[in-house]
């Protein structure tokens, strides 16, 4: 197993641990606002953080562990090897590509966050916003890492199939 198989599986198990947690703080938060008639500002915040990150940095562990959503009107009946181009280029030409510009783009946006010292708007919200942005950058390098590692992986298996199938 790699390093980026190893980093991208911490990430996983992490993103996987902050689902339990949000299912119970959104219980939490169901039952407080419906039965005690309470809510509070930040546990509503805290749950769209929580999801943001689950969201972002699950997406690299689902590329690895090949458990994302694909729209496959041809791949399925691909044989292996064109599966493999499909993938390369895909790879190559979407993913890299779109990974580098959001992690370009997102650096100012997460620097003036942090120079800030942004804070939730809402009275009663989640101090430090800066945090949850920061990981805007930080999910799309795990991603473009998963990327490059799905990339060489799928160049050597191409390499040892037969040119006939």
């Amino acid at each position: 197993m790699s390093v980026v198989d190893l980093i991208i599986n911490k990430s996983g198990k992490l993103a996987a641990a902050l689902s339990t947690v949000l299912v119970l703080l959104v219980c939490y938060d169901v039952t407080a606002r419906y039965i005690l008639k309470s809510s509070d500002v930040w546990i509503q915040e805290l749950e769209w953080h929580i999801f943001a990150f689950i969201f972002l940095v699950g997406a690299a562990y689902t590329l690895k562990d090949d458990s994302h959503v694909r729209v496959d009107l041809l791949y399925t009946k691909f044989p292996v090897k064109y599966k493999n181009l499909v993938n390369i280029a895909g790879i190559l030409f979407f993913l890299i590509p779109f990974a580098v510009v959001i992690i370009y783009a997102s650096r100012n946006f997460v620097y003036s966050s942090f120079t800030i010292g942004e804070s939730s708007p809402d009275p009663g919200g989640l101090p430090a916003r800066f945090i949850v942005k920061s990981i805007i950058p930080i999910s799309f390098f795990l991603l473009l890492l998963q990327g490059f590692a799905l990339l060489i992986k799928t160049f050597m298996i191409s390499r040892k199939l037969p040119d006939k199938e």
